[in-house]
């Protein structure tokens, strides 16, 4: 539900028809992304906490500079918080502004993924090591090289190869590096560089890894999202064109990258026939939540599949704090997935 619709909600009533509950409600948790370790779902969130700010496209309103990690038994389960995994003070290089994380596991190590600021008020995207998945990790000294904007997510192949997938607009200044590097013009205006609306949108970034999963082992490369007739959509295509959270997963042998549109507050996905794309667009897999903002992760847990997302319910809608939540995840008999109403009637 937009942002200016907040006033008008009825919470106790919102509760009600809700089709799932906060994971935890003793902080506020966002961007979850979620993976089943050893038997065992690990929830890898965002921790929103009220910077005081007014509310702004920058997110200015969020000082997030921790990562907790919840774990669960069961997608039925009660959710555990595992304490403190990560402060922005441990971290070398970054300032502020710890966003969407997210997290990967190889030989027995386990990889938090992480964007901040750094010093100089740029995203970069940094990793923190740790022996378990639940923390605490310790941070390189520095962010990955020419790494850029916000939304880290690792996707394993089954050929064990790790690609990253990664890139935000507004906010997380994906638009201020169309050229290569970064633009500082006009810091407080996030709508500056972003193409014409009858332009291509701008696309999700994807680098594949080093083998110690510390830095890109390419260049990053863009992440195109295509119509019906396999034309780039376009960034006045705000129902379906990429914001920001992006997401894969592989079902019956194809390739699906899941992605928020932002300010048209959807979970869409696309689908393709390889990791890099491109990805031909499929149909909206959450209608909108009440909070400014949707993000996700979808994991199988035994035969299921769900998915993992937040509104701003528990908070009431103030600064739009929100609370992780998941759900089941169906995909039909043709592969496509079945839209889920946040709410019910």
């Amino acid at each position: 539900m937009p942002v200016d619709s907040i006033t008008h909600i009825n919470f106790d009533e919102l509760k009600r028809k809700a089709i799932s509950q906060p994971l935890v409600k003793h902080i506020y948790t966002a961007d979850p992304s979620a993976h089943v370790f050893n038997g065992k779902i690990y929830i890898y969130p965002s921790h929103d906490v009220d910077a005081g700010d007014a509310f702004d496209d920058l997110g200015s309103h969020f000082a997030m500079e921790d990562y907790h990690v919840l774990s669960m038994d069961s997608p039925t389960s009660e959710a555990v918080d595992n304490g403190l995994a990560l402060h922005v003070n441990d971290v070398p290089w970054a300032a502020k502004q710890m966003w969407a994380p997210d997290a990967a596991e190889k030989d027995g190590k386990y990889y938090l993924f992480f964007p901040a600021k750094d010093h100089e008020g740029i995203f970069r995207i940094g990793v923190a090591v740790s022996d378990s998945p639940v923390g605490s990790f310790t941070p390189q000294p520095q962010a990955i090289k020419n790494s850029f904007s916000i939304d880290p997510a690792v996707y394993k192949d089954e050929d064990g190869t790790y690609y990253m997938y990664f890139g935000g607009i507004w906010g997380g200044q994906l638009q201020r590096w169309r050229h290569g590097t970064f633009n500082a013009a006009e810091p407080e205006n996030p709508y500056a560089f972003l193409p014409g609306e009858n332009e291509p949108a701008l696309c999700p970034k994807i680098a594949k890894l080093t083998d110690d999963l510390l830095e890109f082992a390419e260049a990053p490369k863009d992440v195109v999202i295509t119509d019906e007739n396999g034309e780039p959509l376009l960034q006045g295509d705000n129902d379906r064109r990429f914001f920001e959270a992006s997401w894969v997963h592989k079902y019956n042998g194809k390739y699906y990258f899941s992605y928020s549109t932002g300010d048209t507050h959807y979970l869409c996905y696309a689908i393709g026939d390889n990791p890099y794309g491109p990805f031909k667009y499929a149909g909206k897999i959450l209608e909108p939540v009440v909070g400014w903002t949707s993000h996700h992760s979808i994991c199988a847990f035994g035969d299921k599949w769900y998915l993992f997302y937040h509104d701003s319910s528990l908070s009431k809608g103030v600064t739009h704090l929100r609370s992780v939540k998941v759900t089941e995840l169906v995909h039909d008999e043709n592969g496509f997935i079945q839209t889920i109403k946040p709410y019910n009637d």
